[in-house]
């Protein structure tokens, strides 16, 4: 089951994010997150604007977070120029900050899927060392479109960018 996070989620999101900081780093990928991403007020930020999504499931009464992301419409300004090409201009929604709570297996791809169900055109991009998302955007049908650069740090700053387009 999907549901839009509350305030209320926020710890149990925090420890997701920093699991899954220490996953990236111990596979290779130590930096993509680094030990502070993503900020607080980032994660306060989406929720309050109703872009954090969970799944989420229930036992022995109780919920659990399985995996989170952003989920951004609009054109992301990060995406503006990109070395290679989109699929095409139309409007799309971005998946960003993705983490799973590693209780589930799939949980990452089973958030893509529902994106792409509810919205049907979907960019993400992700780190060269990650090579986990890579698989996961890959096997969903994702097609690699090219490198972008983020413009919020100054450092470490290319991203492979993804979309897949269910027209």
């Amino acid at each position: 089951m999907f549901r839009h996070a509350t305030m209320r989620d926020l710890p149990q999101m925090q420890a997701i994010y920093e699991h899954a900081r220490h996953v990236m780093a111990a596979n290779g990928n130590p930096t993509q997150w680094g030990s502070t991403f993503p900020r607080e007020a980032v994660v306060r930020d989406d929720i309050a604007n109703q872009r954090t999504m969970l799944l989420v499931d229930h036992r022995g009464g109780k919920e659990r977070i399985l995996a989170q992301f952003a989920l951004c419409p609009g054109e992301d300004p990060t995406y503006a120029s990109i070395e290679g090409a989109w699929l095409d201009d139309d409007a799309y929604v971005t998946i960003h900050r993705i983490a799973s709570s590693g209780l589930v297996r799939h949980a990452a791809r089973d958030c893509i899927t529902w994106a792409l169900k509810h919205y049907g055109n979907v960019r993400a991009d992700t780190h060269p060392n990650n090579k986990a998302m890579q698989h996961v955007l890959e096997s969903a049908g994702f097609a690699r479109c090219g490198l972008i650069q983020l413009n919020d740090r100054p450092t470490d700053t290319t991203r492979i960018a993804y979309q897949r387009h269910e027209w």
